[in-house]
């Protein structure tokens, strides 16, 4: 069964320490949520999974599938499966959506890359999207909206297949139509995949379409509290300050 599994982890970054003995296990067919005030290292986590060498490990162990990989680059991440959607996706001028995600599948595929399926899923999944067809032939998210640029992220994931999704506020930026068809695909994917993800929001109405299995509030480097889906609801009638003063679960 895929497993994260992290433990211990201190992560520092230009010297200040923004994740402190952080422990977390996700396995394969669990949605995991993190949520909590700015600044409490819930973005940060998603990089160091993905391996931003940006950020240091200073001790503690990552682990996927029982393999370590605190030292691993990142390509190495990818083919393992595990597909990191950005916050702020970045453009790429001069190469196409599908110029790219057709380098990526042949990466990953090699002679099993089949041309004509991948044209095939392709224009399936972006009308799956509510994508403009003429997306996949500009530039990497060059011109996109915020809104646009999530949807190219959530047609990444669906291409690619990860068996660890790691989603950085997939949410921020959407409207409300496009909410509810990120999330909608987001959630279909799951089901279709058992695939484990891990998504950092900082909203509960994202979750009206991502219906995740755990809650972590994370509070100064660490995860602070967990529950189900009610915790969500908790945190939208009392707020984080409150919640994170009443202490971790009995």
């Amino acid at each position: 069964m895929d497993t994260l599994k992290i433990v211990n982890l201190t992560v520092t970054v230009e010297n200040k320490v923004i994740l402190k003995d952080f422990n977390l296990e996700i396995k394969a067919g669990e949605i995991h949520a993190i949520m909590g005030p700015n600044g409490t290292g819930k973005s940060t986590l998603t990089k160091v999974i993905m391996g931003d060498p940006n950020y240091k490990i200073k001790k503690g162990k990552i682990y996927y599938n029982d393999k370590l990989i605190n030292k691993m680059p990142v390509d190495e991440r990818a083919k393992l499966g595990i597909f990191l959607g950005m916050q702020m996706p970045l453009a790429i001028e001069g190469v196409t959506n599908a110029d790219f995600l057709r380098t990526a599948l042949r990466s990953r595929d090699g002679d099993n890359f089949k041309l004509y399926a991948f044209i095939k899923n392709l224009e399936k999944l972006t009308k799956k999207l509510h994508m403009d067809p003429d997306m996949i032939h500009r530039g990497v998210n060059d011109g996109f909206s915020g809104g646009e640029r999530k949807k190219n992220e959530i047609l990444q994931m669906y291409l690619l297949k990860p068996s660890l999704v790691l989603l950085d506020e997939i949410d921020s930026g959407l409207d409300v139509d496009s909410l509810k068809i990120v999330g909608k695909s987001v959630m279909d994917y799951y089901k279709e995949e058992k695939s484990a993800i891990l998504l950092v929001t900082h909203y509960h109405r994202l979750l009206n379409y991502i219906k995740p299995n755990f809650i972590h509030i994370m509070n100064n480097g660490k995860i602070v509290k967990s529950g189900d889906e009610s915790l969500a609801l908790e945190i939208e009638q009392k707020g984080y300050e409150e919640i994170i003063k009443e202490g971790p679960n009995e």
